[in-house]
């Protein structure tokens, strides 16, 4: 066939009216992809769904575009059908790298009123720990960790302590909806970031009133986005009990967490312990971190607070004791 002959065709096939006798040129594709696409061509609003798609469900561009054309254009239906894939495509992913180590993360920390949580996530690299869709996640386990303590009905005359290992807290809701659960949201970021990822631990501490829950974060980072959320790779929880209502509360709970944090006591102890020998793992007879001169009970003391327990995290320190065992 002539090239001249050829461009006759192709211009005959696009106006529709072909020569008698002539070839029809058919479309390889079927008629219902023609059908589903054509909104696109021919909706000036187009370009504006996608952009609205993508802002709203943070999926790349040919993704939005593949979505609102399987749904014929219906935003909602389009954002549904996107996190289906998602949901698949990172439980596929979540099972081909289950085996692969999760050293780093973040400690996640957040207060309500009398509730305090902290949590731990693990991802493969510290890299993945710094982008906003895993600080997202973070704070998804540790909202869903409050949502749990809260629900909690119990009636305190004294603090109360609880812990989350890694398969209560991947089962716990996502949020208030309960439609969909922590491990749910797992498989999405794992999908989206390409990483294994873990829900290690959470811990959660109710206090009445005459208690006091210090806190501190290593290498704090806060984000607008995360709303009271504080991230870190270490985190403390220090209970205090005292007779009073004082100002400078919030001080010394900071100032106990970095102790607990920097000095990693395995108990509370007693003032009466004497320094040295295995009191050195016991908080209160401990140099004070920020004044070794004197330990921490003496530290405390003239404050008129009691110190009656403590919780500590470090990022990646149960992946680190199980591999020598």
């Amino acid at each position: 066939m002539s090239l001249l002959r050829s461009l006759r065709l192709f211009l005959d096939a696009r106006t529709g009216s072909f020569p008698a006798g002539s070839l029809q040129l058919q479309s390889p594709q079927p008629w219902h992809t023609i059908h589903a696409a054509s909104w696109l061509s021919a909706s000036s609003s187009s370009k504006e769904l996608l952009m609205k798609l993508r802002q709203k469900t943070g999926y790349s561009f040919v993704n939005c575009k593949k979505a609102l054309e399987t749904c014929g254009g219906d935003l909602k239906k389009a954002e549904i059908w996107l996190h289906k894939q998602a949901q698949k495509e990172g439980w596929s992913k979540a099972t081909k790298l289950s085996g692969r180590k999760t050293k780093e993360g973040l400690i996640g920390l957040l207060q309500e009123g009398n509730t305090t949580v902290l949590v731990e996530v693990n991802c493969e690299t510290d890299f993945v720990s710094r982008n906003l869709k895993f600080q997202q996640l973070v704070q998804q386990v540790a909202l869903g960790t409050m949502l749990h303590c809260q629900s909690l009905k119990d009636q305190l005359s004294t603090y109360s302590k609880g812990f989350l290992n890694s398969s209560e807290l991947s089962g716990l809701p996502a949020g208030p909806d309960r439609e969909h659960s922590l491990k749910d949201q797992l498989a999405l970021a794992i999908g989206k970031l390409g990483e294994n990822m873990t829900l290690k631990r959470a811990a959660w501490v109710k206090v009445p009133s005459g208690f006091y829950v210090g806190s501190y974060v290593h290498g704090a980072m806060h984000s607008p986005s995360l709303h009271n959320l504080v991230l870190g790779k270490y985190g403390a929880l220090v209970i205090c009990e005292t007779s009073e209502q004082k100002a400078n509360l919030e001080d010394l709970g900071r100032r106990l967490g970095q102790h607990v944090v920097g000095m990693a006591p395995l108990s509370v102890g007693s003032l009466d312990d004497e320094p040295g020998g295995e009191a050195e793992t016991k908080m209160l007879s401990q140099p004070y971190l920020l004044d070794p001169s004197i330990t921490l009970g003496q530290y405390v003391q003239p404050h008129g607070v009691s110190v009656v327990d403590f919780v500590r995290f470090e990022c990646g320190e149960l992946e680190e004791a199980t591999e020598a065992e």
